[in-house]
């Protein structure tokens, strides 16, 4: 059984088959796409990071009916409880929890890892996995710094795994049909692309230095990065705001916009990057990563992309708390979730292209479940039948790498200078040291 199994997740089947290129037949919901994808066996999977967005995925992997989730892992044993309690409705499947997600990995009935740690983690875990033969959702983003992006990059090719990163707009029908749009000349040479995120997020404290709580492993949460103390504020979402765990706003959102801007404008390494911004609406508390930023990248072949993030005032841009815009010689296309609208020069509407199924981006956890499970089934396909994943290893870095470069720029207080062959900085050496990071002993990336 268990090697029919195996052979099943190596080949291809005659129903993932027909969904080789494109990843989704025009017109199929989710819920079609799900029941026609699943077959003759089930790709086993093991969710780690179930507190918020991983409990959120973790229900979604398991709502697919070419999919069984058998492994909950995190540090916080109320988030394992909770997590498994929700996924009980599995039929006929033997559910089991880990506060350490190795265990998990040494398992051989584990076929796929879900990574929905906090940033610090999502390489070291990716690697992790692959050298244990697992194919991986990583949610974005990719790496917490560029060095762990390249490092991944090699191991994908290394280990000849299916990766895809967790940046889904990627495979929501509209949003493929808007690229397609600006790619096929509908707003003439597309040159400028801005990206944008608002929300209201509220102060975070001072944290105080205190014990532990019994619940949480501390050490295990902390992993590959450099010890400290736990601190009141910090598990489990404020961390976002601590460079030495979390990436900031840039990352947490702006990942997705420049994403799609990249995408869109089909380029790959910029050649001058810039950023201005700083903890400006709120002061004298633990945030130390920007909730006011603008991020300017500049390509070869005159155009450039801006991404601007406001965590603590939510006015909305065009309409908007989250989206992106394309300008171009004949007019503009602005993406919002999964709706697209073209203009031409004078602002007039050529042509809206609206998607009814909901889309909330200011929820944190789950967002927009049945586009998400399209990602999900291209993930699945890559591992099934050698489908081209919408969000590679290659892909997934180049995206990542910008809005890092736009930290590092902030950060470093001056413009970066970019090689657009390779994504790396120019004759800066202060710059350079922010490329990696400083691990833990015996947690170095390898």
């Amino acid at each position: 059984m268990q090697n029919t199994r195996r052979n099943f997740i190596k080949k291809t089947t005659g129903a993932a088959a027909l969904f080789t290129v494109g990843g989704v037949l025009p017109g199929f919901s989710a819920e079609s796409y799900k029941r026609i994808i699943g077959a003759n066996d089930k790709i086993r999977v093991s969710v780690a990071g179930v507190n918020s967005r991983g409990n959120a995925l973790a229900k979604n992997f398991a709502l697919q009916k070419n999919c069984d989730v058998i492994h909950i892992c995190d540090v916080d044993q109320r988030a394992v409880t909770k997590c498994l309690e929700g996924l009980q409705s599995q039929e006929g499947v033997k559910l089991r929890g880990f506060g350490d997600f190795r265990k998990s990995l040494e398992s051989k009935d584990v076929d796929a890892f879900v990574i929905a740690m906090p940033d610090h983690w999502h390489a070291p875990a990716t690697l992790l996995a692959m050298q244990a033969g697992k194919h991986v959702y990583v949610e974005k983003p990719l790496s917490h710094n560029p060095a762990e992006g390249e490092i991944l990059r090699d191991a994908v090719a290394k280990h000849k795994l299916t990766v895809q990163m967790g940046n889904q707009r990627r495979s929501w029908p509209n949003v493929i049909k808007a690229i397609e749009e600006v790619k096929s000349g509908a707003i003439g040479r597309a040159y400028f692309g801005k990206g944008w995120y608002t929300s209201n997020r509220q102060p975070i404290g001072t944290g105080k230095v205190v014990t532990p709580p019994e619940w949480l492993d501390w050490d295990l949460w902390q992993g590959p990065a450099p010890r400290k103390a736990y601190k009141d504020n910090i598990v489990h979402y404020n961390w976002h705001w601590m460079w030495h765990w979390g990436t900031g706003e840039a990352l947490n959102n702006g990942t997705h916009m420049v994403d799609l801007l990249r995408w869109g404008l089909d380029v790959d390494y910029p050649t001058k990057v810039n950023s201005s911004g700083g903890r400006y609406h709120y002061a004298g508390d633990d945030w130390e990563t920007p909730d006011t930023q603008v991020i300017n990248l500049d390509f070869a072949d005159n155009k450039s992309i801006s991404w601007e993030g406001r965590s603590c005032n939510g006015k909305p841009i065009d309409g908007s708390t989250v989206a992106a815009i394309f300008y171009g010689e004949k007019g503009s296309l602005q993406i919002n979730d999964n709706r697209y609208t073209i203009y031409d020069l004078k602002n007039k509407v050529v042509k809206d292209s609206k998607d009814e199924k909901a889309v909330d981006a200011q929820d944190r956890s789950d967002p927009s479940k049945n586009l998400d499970a399209l990602h999900i089934q291209n993930f699945f396909g890559g591992i099934t039948a050698g489908e081209k994943l919408y969000a590679d290893i290659d892909s997934g870095h180049k995206s990542t790498l910008l809005v890092q470069l736009g930290n590092i720029a902030l950060r470093t207080g001056r413009s970066l200078e970019i090689n657009p062959e390779t994504g790396h900085i120019l004759n800066d050496k202060d710059a350079l040291k922010l490329w990696s990071r400083q691990y833990e002993a015996g947690w170095e990336m390898k």
